[in-house]
C-alpha cells in the first residue's frame, strides 16, 4: 500500500465523525493528535513524549475509559516540558463526543501498512494528508495550501544552497521550507554530504517561518517535525512588532494571505516605510527589506494581481522595489489554481541589490495565464505546464528565446507607466477578434450621426413589439 492509499484511507475514517458534527479542518486537527503519536513510535522517536502517554497506552485502552484517557493526555502533553511537543498540543481538546468513534480511528491508524509508509516517508504521508485536505473545497483549507508543483518550480529555480537561511513568513504548514529541505538532502544525499556541523544548521536554523492561524501553526509543527526540521517556527502576526525577527535572510519562498486588514486598520510593525492595510504590499516591504543586501539574496512570492497595479502607495511600493531589489521575472499564473474562486495570481522573482537605487533594468514577463486551459481539481497544474517558462527563465541570454509569452520590458517604459506590472499578457483568443470590431469613429458629427442611426433601430424593434402585443390581445 503506498501513501497515496494510505492518504485516502485516512481521509475516509473522517466519515465515521459525520454524527459527532465533525468538520474537515476539526478532522484532520483531530488526526493530527494522534497521527503523531503513532508517527513518533514508528520512527522510534517516542522519548520526547512522557512515560504512560504514548502510542501503547492510547491502544490498550477501550471505551469510556479510552475517552477519558486521551483528553487527560491531551492535556498532559499541552503542558510538556519539549517546547515542539506542548506547542502542538497547545491548547488541544478533542471535538469527538462518541468512544466507539475514538476507538475506530485509533485502531484503523494501527492497521494501516506503516512500513511501507516509512519507506515512502512519513512526513510525505502527512504532507499528503494536508494537500488531500485543501484540495475538498468543503474544508476551506485551500486558502493556506499552495499547490506542490508551485512550490516544487518556485524552489528550484530560486536553488538555495546549504548554509543559507531560509524563510517564509506566511508559513502556511510549511510546505514551502519543507519542499526547500528536500531539495538540498536530494541534492546532498540527505546531508550526509556535508560536515557535522553544516547538517546540524541545516536541521536546526536553515528554514524558518512565522504563521497567524493557530490550528495551522499547528499543523506545520508536526509537518516540520516529521521531516526532522528544527528551525524557528512562530505562531503570530509576522506584520505586527512580533515578526521583525524576520530580517538579513539569504532566500525567501511564501504565498502571503490575500485580503487587506480588517476594519481597515494599518500594520503595527514600526520598520515599513509605506503605511497601507493591504496585505500584500505590507508583505512585499517585509520581505524585501528582510532580504540579505548582499547582491545575492533572493525572493520568490506569489501575489494577485492588484499589487501589480494599484496606485498611490501601492506604485510606491513597486518603485521602493525596483530601487532596492531586481525584479528580474514576473510569472503571470494561469487561474483556478488556488481554491478562492477568481483569483489571479503572480509570482514574482526578485534579488536584493548592495545599494537602494536603480538595481532593476529590465523585467522579463513570463505569461502562463492566456489561452490556457481552465484549471481545477478536476484539471490539475503538472510540471509539464512550467517546462518553457523554465527553460525561458534559466537561458544564459533570455533575449534568443522564442516563445510568444515571453516578453522584456525595460525600466524606463515601466517608469512612464507610473510602475505599473500589470504588463506581458497576450491577446486572449477567446474574446472577439479584431476584424469584427467596428471601424474607430473619427469624428463628433460621425458619432452623434452614428448615435441618430441606433436610435432610429431601437424606435422601429420598440414599435414592431408593440404590434405584436397588441395582435396578442386581439387573438385572446
Amino acid at each position: 500500500m503506498n501513501n497515496q492509499e494510505i492518504v485516502q484511507k485516512l481521509w475516509n475514517l473522517c466519515n465515521v465523525l459525520r454524527d459527532d458534527g465533525i468538520t474537515y479542518q476539526q478532522y484532520v486537527t483531530e488526526l493530527t493528535y494522534i497521527l503523531f503519536l503513532k508517527m513518533m513510535k514508528e520512527q522510534q522517536t517516542e522519548t520526547v513524549i512522557p512515560e504512560g502517554y504514548r502510542w501503547g497506552n492510547l491502544l490498550e485502552k477501550e471505551g469510556l475509559k479510552l475517552k477519558k484517557f486521551y483528553q487527560h493526555l491531551l492535556l498532559k502533553l499541552g503542558s510538556s516540558e519539549h517546547d515542539k511537543l506542548r506547542q502542538i498540543y497547545s491548547d488541544a481538546s478533542t471535538s469527538i463526543e462518541e468512544p466507539k468513534n475514538l476507538e475506530k480511528i485509533i485502531k484503523s491508524i494501527n492497521a494501516l501498512d506503516w512500513y511501507n509508509a516509512k519507506e515512502e516517508g512519513l512526513g510525505n504521508l502527512y504532507e499528503g494528508l494536508l494537500e488531500k485536505n485543501a484540495s475538498e473545497t468543503k474544508s476551506g483549507a485551500g486558502q493556506y495550501f499552495t499547490p506542490r508543483v508551485l512550490i516544487d518550480v518556485m524552489v528550484q529555480l530560486i536553488d538555495p544552497k546549504p548554509g543559507e537561511r531560509c524563510n517564509d513568513p506566511a508559513a502556511g504548514t510549511f510546505g514551502f521550507m519543507i519542499a526547500a529541505d528536500q531539495y538540498l538532502k536530494n541534492k546532498t544525499d540527505d546531508y550526509f554530504d556535508l560536515d557535522p556541523q553544516e547538517a546540524e544548521f541545516q536541521k536546526k536554523e536553515a528554514f524558518t517561518g512565522m504563521e497567524l492561524v493557530k490550528g495551522t501553526h499547528r499543523l506545520a509543527l508536526m509537518n516540520a517535525l516529521l521531516h526532522n526540521i528544527e528551525g524557528r517556527l512562530e505562531q503570530g502576526d509576522s506584520l505586527s512588532s512580533n515578526g521583525k525577527w524576520m530580517k538579513n535572510f539569504d532566500v525567501i519562498l511564501t504565498n502571503p494571505p490575500f485580503g487587506t486588514k480588517k476594519g481597515g486598520e494599518s500594520v503595527s510593525r514600526d520598520d515599513l516605510t509605506f503605511d497601507t492595510s493591504n496585505k500584500q504590499l505590507n508583505f512585499v516591504q517585509l520581505i524585501y527589506n528582510a532580504l540579505k543586501d548582499d547582491g545575492n539574496a533572493r525572493a520568490a512570492v506569489v501575489l494577485p494581481d492588484n499589487v501589480l497595479f494599484e496606485s498611490g502607495v501601492g506604485a510606491q511600493i513597486r518603485r521602493d522595489l525596483m530601487d532596492k531589489c531586481n525584479l528580474h521575472t514576473i510569472l503571470r499564473l494561469p487561474t483556478g489554481i488556488f481554491y478562492a474562486q477568481g483569483v489571479k495570481t503572480n509570482v514574482l522573482f526578485f534579488t536584493r541589490g548592495t545599494t537602494d537605487q536603480d538595481n532593476t533594468r529590465n523585467v522579463w514577463v513570463y505569461d502562463l495565464r492566456t489561452n490556457m486551459d481552465s484549471f481545477g481539481k478536476r484539471n490539475q497544474l503538472t510540471m509539464s505546464h512550467f517546462e518553457d517558462f523554465m527553460k525561458a527563465y534559466v537561458a544564459e541570454d533570455r533575449s534568443k528565446i522564442e516563445d510568444e509569452r515571453w516578453n522584456n520590458f525595460t525600466r524606463e517604459e515601466i517608469a512612464k507607466k507610473d510602475d505599473n506590472l500589470d504588463i506581458g499578457l497576450m491577446a486572449d483568443k477567446s474574446l472577439s477578434s479584431y476584424e469584427n470590431l467596428p471601424e474607430p469613429i473619427e469624428s463628433a458629427e460621425e458619432a452623434i450621426m452614428k448615435l441618430q442611426q441606433a436610435i432610429g433601430i431601437l424606435n422601429d424593434v420598440v414599435e414592431e413589439l408593440r404590434a405584436v402585443e397588441e395582435a396578442e390581445v386581439i387573438k385572446k
